[in-house]
């Protein structure tokens, strides 16, 4: 069982082996209240996984160890188990899906693991671990559903309330729920007046339904950029933890998420990956609760995101901040037009970034075309500003 000991235990195991990762004061993500991140992106492996991982690991009997470990994972619980069974002399196989990052595949092979590659989803790949479990007798390392696991992660709580003690607010990732029953379960324990609250994607809202619904719910599919959280089914230990110690849980959409990202990138020059940038993204989307003048903890639970999403991550941040925008304009195709909209446009302080001169649709006058362009802007404010100029000089702005 999950214990407040178990957790001091697992903090004075993973003392050799982890960092204990900042807790960094970020002003200006949020002006009305008082936004502290705990970077768990910066840990061994980029994620917080490691905790549980070798906590559990250090709990093996010596027949246990001997015979090897197996686990399923998106990522990030692939490279810490990797990571503790090399560091232990363990064998491991990890169980990835297909469509996990290289990135995170190549890494869990460099920590040292046999890599088992399985179509599907991280809820295949788990069936693809059991599978290896009864046949080769491994140990089943679990990412979520766990004690030991949880207990580990636990250790973040002890790290929050000693780094921050006045904290009122915890806002912490959800995926299969092993990470917010730790923190959550730890947190409770000594500070029993502090809130802590889940985020999950709106394309993997596993836990949320579950709650919701007041049993375990197992989802027909998972769609999100955060990888990490990309779980059809919580577990039924994690469950009750959450349903017990989480005062609430939210959901955010990609979009949100890509802005979340976008933020930590451009204000904290942090790299997070999706799952990681979620309580940031709830933040900004003004989903917490009674957040006003409060001391509010952002769990940043892992940086491994996958580098060939990352620029399309950023266009969709800018997007939704908008700091990136197109307008239409419909013109007579005649000779001074397009400067008369350029000029508008400098004056304004927007950047041009790309043109596009359409005079085929059939909807139109013969003498007449649309201007398609794309530009880079302030905010959401400015672009209402340029299109203003635009129709008092004359201009239609297709809306």
């Amino acid at each position: 069982m999950l214990t407040l000991d178990n957790v001091h235990k697992a903090s004075r195991i993973l003392k050799e082996v982890i960092r204990k990762t900042d807790m960094i004061y970020a002003p200006n993500i949020k002006k009305d209240a008082k936004i502290y991140l705990k970077t768990e992106n910066l840990q061994v492996t980029g994620s917080f996984k490691i905790r549980g991982s070798y906590f559990k690991m250090s709990q093996l009997t010596d027949e246990e160890k001997s015979h090897g470990v197996v686990a399923c994972s998106a990522g990030n619980h692939a490279q810490g188990v990797a990571l503790a069974a090399t560091k232990n002399g363990i064998k491991s196989v990890i169980c990835l899906p297909d469509g996990a990052p290289i990135s995170k595949v190549e890494a869990t092979k460099r920590y040292g693991a046999e890599v088992c590659m399985v179509e599907g989803v991280y809820d295949d790949a788990y069936n693809k671990a059991l599978e290896l479990r009864d046949k080769e007798g491994y140990t089943f390392i679990h990412p979520f559903n766990d004690p030991d696991v949880i207990a580990g992660q636990g250790t973040i709580g002890l790290e929050i309330l000693e780094q921050l003690p006045d904290v009122d607010i915890v806002i912490v990732p959800i995926g299969g729920g092993g990470l917010i029953s730790g923190v959550a379960y730890t947190i409770k324990q000594l500070n029993p007046s502090c809130k802590v609250y889940g985020v999950q994607s709106t394309g993997a809202p596993s836990m949320e339904s579950s709650i919701k619904s007041g049993k375990i719910k197992t989802l027909k599919s998972v769609q999100t950029i955060a990888d990490g959280i990309a779980v059809k089914t919580p577990g039924d230990y994690t469950y009750e933890l959450v349903k017990n110690y989480v005062d609430g849980i939210i959901t955010v959409t990609d979009d949100e998420i890509a802005l979340g990202i976008l933020t930590l990138l451009e204000q904290q020059k942090l790299i997070s990956e999706g799952a990681g940038a979620v309580p940031i993204a709830a933040v900004l989307a003004n989903k917490i609760p009674d957040i006003k003048g409060k001391n509010v903890c952002c769990l940043i639970s892992g940086g491994n995101i996958d580098v060939t999403i990352l620029s399309k991550v950023i266009d969709r941040g800018l997007k939704m901040s908008g700091r990136k925008s197109h307008i239409t304009v419909a013109l007579s195709d005649k000779p001074g037009e397009l400067a008369g909209v350029s000029k508008i446009i400098a004056q304004t302080g927007a950047n041009v970034t790309s043109v596009n001169y359409d005079s085929s649709d059939l909807g139109m006058n013969i003498t007449d075309c649309r201007l398609k362009i794309k530009i880079e802007t302030r905010d959401f404010s400015h672009i209402k500003a340029i299109k203003k100029a635009l129709k008092d000089e004359g201009f239609v702005v297709c809306e």
